[in-house]
């Protein structure tokens, strides 16, 4: 695999939202980005507060990305281009996605549209997330523990 992990800095605002905006599944234009509270000050003041996204590149190619939140213990977004969909992108990321959160929390969540069509439901659980609750009428919460060992 010819997969690399990078930090995300304030100067990747852009290609964020280029990545969040290209995935087919659970997607979302800017402007409804914008209207959750998801703007590019936000995202800004975010990843300046310290180490909290991750660009996943596929052959120096920005492929996919994973943003958390360290004070609600919540992997806040993973997504992946789709033409990089099935290289192994989106497990390296939620694994560095929860490795940094587990640092802090025993129990990590996560929300996703809970329409099980969706393909993002097969992958959390298959890397041993547990679907919680209902959120709304359309998403659902996920969780995971830290595992001692």
């Amino acid at each position: 695999m010819t997969a690399t992990l990078r930090q995300a800095s304030p100067g990747d605002i852009e290609l964020l939202f280029d990545i969040r905006t290209s995935v087919k599944q659970n997607h979302l234009s800017r402007e409804q980005l914008h209207a959750m509270g998801i703007t590019a000050a936000t995202l800004a003041d975010a990843i300046g507060s310290g180490p909290c996204a991750w660009i996943a590149e596929w052959h120096q190619e920005s492929a996919g990305f994973a943003m958390v939140d360290h004070e609600e213990g919540e992997v806040f977004a993973l997504f992946v281009r789709p033409q990089h969909e099935g290289k192994g992108l989106g497990r390296l990321l939620l694994q560095q996605a929860e490795q940094a959160l587990f640092q802090r929390h025993e129990r990590i969540h996560l929300t996703t549209d809970g329409n099980e069509v969706i393909r993002a439901n097969g992958f959390y659980r298959r890397l041993g997330w547990t679907c919680v609750e209902a959120v709304d009428d359309r998403d659902v919460r996920y969780e995971k523990r830290r595992i001692e060992g």
